[in-house]
């Protein structure tokens, strides 16, 4: 097998025979190792292969300790998504390869995060003017006018502030959404469609990308977050983590907005309704101290028992000539000009599992 390994270096990925960089170890972190070996199981003609990586940049919730990859491809590279920088290892085959393989694991260390949009941070980020509008801009399924703008502006009528609305905005989603567990994947985020027909159901990323477009269409700036669990909750929560090491179905999408003075602050209404479907006994009622709990707590926290790989929308895969992708969350394939099924990890053979690496 042909072996390389490639770290982050600057702004830009370099492939190169690197070590990993040191596990970080300190207080409140915690550093896990994700690997994904993908397999076309019948291929037909050239073969091509998209894996997501982590987020390129380190946040004060995440770091990347960097990746290696293996397998027997004829040609594979980092790329990355022009506009959002999403991340992604590529690989290609010839036709006539009869087992196109690729593996790729990622090590990263995260810390939950608890940030009070109402209290000052002297060192918070601040937004330029062009960061404003590009996390307040339209996508193609996350719209920010017509019936979206019409719908945001009746939720935060009365709200000054954009933390106030961006309070609003989570609290309707939390009721007036469910999470409908026949949508396959974790949904689209068609946010027009769903709004338009009332039916206000779906997964992680049609309520979270709800979410988003609500906010952004009345100026507030936010942003999906997309990714997948890679750890059992330590909130207590069963639904709200992984409980087997095989995470190929673990995926999930977040949520965050901005607030002057405290910087992007981490929100997941989504999950506010999965805990009311999933949570053991199951379909708990709005009053269940367990919802109000969770209510509670994921406006303005998340639990990091989740691996974050980009912010990205309309993903156009580099050198695909398929559709492009609401978001770049699952692995992707093609084999003869043909996209595999992305949610579909068994018939396109794809497995991610994930573990924690303890000092």
């Amino acid at each position: 097998m042909d072996r390389r390994a490639f770290l982050k270096t600057g702004a830009a990925f370099a492939a190169a025979p690197l070590p990993w960089r040191d596990s970080f170890a300190a207080a409140g972190w915690h550093t896990f190792e994700v690997t994904i070996r993908a397999e076309v199981a019948w291929p037909e003609g050239a073969s091509r292969v998209w894996l997501p990586l982590p987020l390129a940049q380190d946040t004060d919730w995440q770091r990347n300790l960097g990746s290696q990859w293996s397998g027997n491809a004829s040609r594979a590279q980092i790329l990355r998504d022009g506009k959002y920088g999403a991340a992604m290892l590529y690989a290609e085959w010839p036709a006539g390869e009869r087992s196109p393989l690729v593996e790729v694991t990622s090590r990263f260390a995260t810390r939950d995060r608890d940030v009070d949009p109402l209290r000052p941070d002297p060192g918070a980020e601040r937004l330029s003017a062009a960061e404003r509008a590009f996390y307040t801009e339209a996508t193609e399924l996350v719209a920010t006018d017509g019936i979206v703008r019409e719908t945001a502006l009746k939720i935060v009528k009365g709200s000054r502030s954009d933390v106030e609305k961006a309070r609003a905005i989570y609290e309707w989603i939390v009721d007036n959404t469910f999470r409908d567990p026949k949508t396959r994947g974790c949904g689209v985020g068609d946010i027009k469609a769903m709004l338009e027909t009332g039916n206000l159901g779906g997964k992680c990323a049609d309520l979270n990308a709800l979410y988003v477009g609500l906010a952004r269409a009345v100026g507030v700036p936010a942003r999906d977050v997309y990714g997948v669990r890679v750890a059992s909750s330590g909130w207590g929560y069963k639904s709200l983590g992984t409980a087997s090491p095989v995470v190929s179905k673990a995926q999930h999408c977040r949520a965050e907005f901005f607030a002057n003075g405290a910087g992007w602050v981490p929100v997941d209404p989504a999950d506010v309704r999965k805990v009311v479907l999933e949570e053991p006994p199951g379909n708990l009622a709005a009053s269940d101290p367990k919802v109000i709990a969770a209510r509670a707590r994921l406006f303005g926290a998340w639990e990091m028992n989740y691996l974050a790989y980009n912010f990205g929308h309309d993903i156009a895969l580099p050198n695909s000539k398929g559709p492009r992708l609401p978001f770049l969350m699952y692995p992707n394939g093609e084999t003869g000009r043909e996209r595999l099924d992305q949610l579909e990890p068994e018939s396109f053979e794809y497995k991610i599992t994930a573990r924690e690496i303890r000092a």
